[in-house]
């Protein structure tokens, strides 16, 4: 296993560039596939591209809010304080690699945005930890262990694929001849052991490949104690006479709409059901910081602090939205599904399922709009075969987060957690992306055959 994660190393060294260089690599594979694998001319190629830039802009919105609340969320009131004990639980580096990798895991099945935030900033505690108690731990696999626990995230409460099937009106109601439950997809006996397999030997694995004490390299940052004084401890701000000093510095106006935002969320479940959505994650994220922050002007000066970790996503996302408006708009995606769609039989269509969501999610990497061009073809070929239509949502599900784990793109918001290049971090996550293959093609075998 050491031998191999050195090779990984060395070949992501050697090859993968940062992730706005890989981001126009895989915007000029697409253009060649699209014009190669299409009747559609170089000029519709460019124009389909072109325009679908923008149709993500929405979304890019909502992914920025959530970097920006989960990030002020992590750095107000006791917060900070009780991320710093929960990081003080692991003792050795074994334990403190599989510990991140379940944490992270475990918090990507409540909300996706939360793997990779979280995930990271724990990475990042863990290490400042140790270095504290005097212990060594490799920071590098501590970020990798940290992103491979988001290789569940579509399995559990915020995934889109069994949400989308489960919701009335969905555009393929017609298609299933009804509602698909959650009881049949995430809360599914398969699932759930499926879950718990996928996370325990990503962990058992993760905590045996820690390097040679001379290989390691630690955290690199001011101590705990200097860092804290950036948000919470910080001199008095300068006040200005009047009543604008008083209301930007006072604790009960950020409170007040905390509070109206709580009441909001709580209706909304009361009235919906248990739904998730990206807007309500954000809003309690928000209601969360407004009722921890002491006035205005600290939750101001958290989020400008946040604001570089916006930047690559408002950067990258329009070329992943161009990537996904071009192979959506000439069929590219379509025809690749169908490909796969039929080459299968009843037992192991879930299983291709699986494999062809992992490809295209490299080109799309969004669980929503891969399920919305695949599950057609696929729920086609599953009524045709006979095969049970939960296995085909969860296997494209699966392939989805799959190859999350070694996407450059997705990365992002745990680099920015914990300030580590991406080719550190992915070397790592791309060994235990081999090792996750395993469980998650084993799960839905197991499903389509008994």
């Amino acid at each position: 296993m050491q031998k191999l994660t050195r090779a990984v190393i060395r070949v992501f060294d050697r090859y993968m560039p940062e992730p706005f260089a890989f981001g126009i690599v895989m915007t000029m594979v697409a253009l060649v596939l699209t014009w190669w694998l299409t009747p559609a001319s170089a000029e519709m190629v460019v124009m389909s591209w072109g325009n679908g830039l923008a149709s993500l802009l929405p979304f890019i919105t909502q992914v920025c809010l959530t970097i920006l609340f989960a990030y002020a969320l992590a750095h107000l009131g006791p917060v900070p304080a009780y991320l710093e004990r929960l990081a003080g639980f692991p003792k050795t580096a074994r334990g403190a690699y599989a510990f991140v990798a379940v944490f992270a895991g475990c918090v990507s099945l409540v909300a996706w945005p939360l793997g990779t935030i979280l995930g990271g900033l724990m990475a990042r505690q863990v290490a400042l930890a140790f270095r504290h108690r005097g212990q060594k731990v490799h920071y590098p696999l501590l970020g990798g262990a940290a992103f491979s626990g988001f290789v569940v995230w579509h399995m559990g409460y915020s995934g889109s694929a069994p949400l989308l099937v489960a919701t009335q009106g969905n555009p393929m109601q017609e298609q299933l001849g009804g509602l698909l439950p959650v009881t049949q997809t995430t809360l599914a006996t398969f699932n759930l052991v499926t879950i718990v397999v996928t996370l325990a030997c990503i962990a058992l694995v993760a905590s045996f490949l820690g390097p040679a004490e001379d290989e390691l390299e630690e955290i690199d940052e001011p101590e705990p104690s200097v860092d804290k004084t950036s948000v919470n401890e910080q001199t008095a701000p300068i006040t200005r006479p009047g009543i604008a000093s008083q209301l930007e510095n006072s604790r009960w106006l950020t409170s007040v709409l905390g509070l109206l935002l709580i009441v909001y969320v709580a209706n909304w479940f009361y009235s919906k059901g248990i739904q998730l959505d990206l807007n309500i994650v954000n809003w309690t994220f928000l209601a969360a910081c407004l009722l921890l922050t002491r006035s205005a002007s600290e939750f101001t000066e958290v989020l400008m602090q946040a604001g570089r970790a916006v930047v690559p996503t408002l950067l990258q996302y329009p070329l992943y939205a161009g990537i996904m408006g071009v192979m959506l708009s000439t069929g590219l995606v379509a025809q690749l599904a169908d490909y796969f769609a039929r080459i299968g039989t009843a037992e192991t269509l879930p299983l291709i399922a699986f494999f062809s969501g992992g490809v295209i999610n490299m080109f799309i990497p969004s669980g929503g709009a891969q399920w919305a061009v695949q599950g057609p073809a696929f729920l086609a070929a599953a009524e045709a075969l006979g095969t049970a239509p939960e296995l085909i949502v969860m296997g494209v599900a699966y392939g989805d987060q799959w190859t999350n784990i070694i996407h450059p793109f997705v990365v992002i918001p745990l680099l920015i957690m914990t300030g580590l290049p991406a080719n550190k971090v992915l070397s790592y996550s791309f060994v235990l992306f081999l090792v996750a293959t395993i469980p998650l093609a084993g799960g839905l075998i197991f499903a389509g055959f008994w």
